[in-house]
């Protein structure tokens, strides 16, 4: 009985812990608020945009938990590829592109970007459109921006997202979506929805929740960041322990001790690829050494290339970039 009491006593601490906590740090983010909205005003964008956007802006704690727990920070590379490349995936894929396969297959032309690749983009960031996010997008980037963790970088997505409301680019009405801000069929944070995002249809709005707008505005995005048609991605090897550990990279943020294929094959025991270019430019990723404890240091193994590195630009996530291009190569046996 005692026990009970105790156990329920715990909860009952902790339960009034979260609402003081909630409590403080709503207060905390009212001013904060205060002093944003004369900032933004300062920085150009009328008072009307700010007043109107951020007057219902709100602390939202669940974008916090999200922050601190997402899948790249705890799923072993197979699991998480596995979950955002399986059969279902796949299906849905060309289900999708058999609708659309006359304005898919124009874009693919037009900007020299495989139809697969954006199908892939397009299926592990929002599952062909099916999980475009439900969150008040103004209210998670401001939560962001308050928060401490990566202030400066929301900070400055929010102020982009109120100078395209501001000038019409954007409907304040429509802002729902991750986490993290983004928004649309590609998840476009607002930084690049300003950099990439076109008129496709040509009926003067940039529609993201739309096939045209969005896949064309992804094929630019993609393409502009350095994408190579036709060129590989990544393959796995297995390594030898005597490779020297500068050249295992385990960070996303960059890619470093590159040389060309021919250099490393020196290292490799397998590699699954054949007719490899030995001149191409290629680098050996390590992506569960600084994630999973216990993780062996030279297994999963890849390695990637320049096309790789373009999928870091959209995403900086080892994981994001080796599903992103499995699924890639799924669709190509298929379509």
């Amino acid at each position: 009985m005692n026990k009970t009491i105790n156990i329920l006593g715990f909860f009952t601490f902790i339960f009034f812990i979260k609402v003081f906590s909630t409590a403080y740090a709503n207060e905390d983010f009212n001013l904060w608020l205060q002093d944003f909205k004369k900032s933004a005003i300062k920085k150009g964008i009328s008072k009307k945009t700010v007043d109107e956007t951020m007057k219902d802006a709100k602390f939202l704690s669940k974008v916090i938990e999200y922050d601190r727990f997402q899948p790249e920070f705890y799923e072993d590379t197979y699991t998480y590829i596995k979950k955002r490349t399986n059969q279902s995936k796949v299906k849905n894929g060309l289900f999708l592109y058999k609708k659309e396969k006359n304005i898919i297959n124009k874009i693919e032309k037009k900007f020299s970007v495989e139809k697969e690749l954006l199908l892939a983009l397009m299926g592990i960031e929002t599952n062909f459109g099916k999980y475009l996010g439900k969150m008040d997008i103004i209210s998670s980037l401001a939560t962001l921006s308050f928060d401490k963790r990566r202030s400066a970088f929301f900070t400055n997505e929010l102020l982009i997202l109120l100078k395209l409301i501001d000038e019409n680019v954007i409907d304040k009405n429509i802002l729902y979506g991750s986490w993290a801000g983004a928004f649309g069929n590609f998840q476009f944070m607002p930084s690049t929805i300003k950099g990439y995002a076109i008129d496709y249809n040509n009926n003067s709005d940039i529609e993201l929740k739309k096939i045209d707008d969005s896949f064309a505005s992804a094929a630019n995005y993609i393409k502009k960041i350095g994408w190579k048609k036709n060129q590989p991605c990544f393959y796995k090897v297995e390594l030898k322990e005597e490779i020297p550990e500068k050249y295992l990279n385990s960070s996303a943020k960059k890619i470093v001790n590159k040389r060309k294929v021919k250099y490393f094959k020196k290292y490799f025991k397998s590699i699954e690829a054949q007719n490899l270019n030995d001149s191409m430019s290629s680098a050996i990723i390590i992506p569960d050494k600084d994630i999973i404890p216990g993780a062996k240091n030279l297994k999963p193994a890849f390695i990637v290339f320049e096309n790789y590195e373009r999928i870091l630009k959209w995403n900086r996530s080892l994981r994001f970039a080796l599903a992103v291009c499995t699924l890639q190569n799924k669709f190509k046996n298929e379509i």
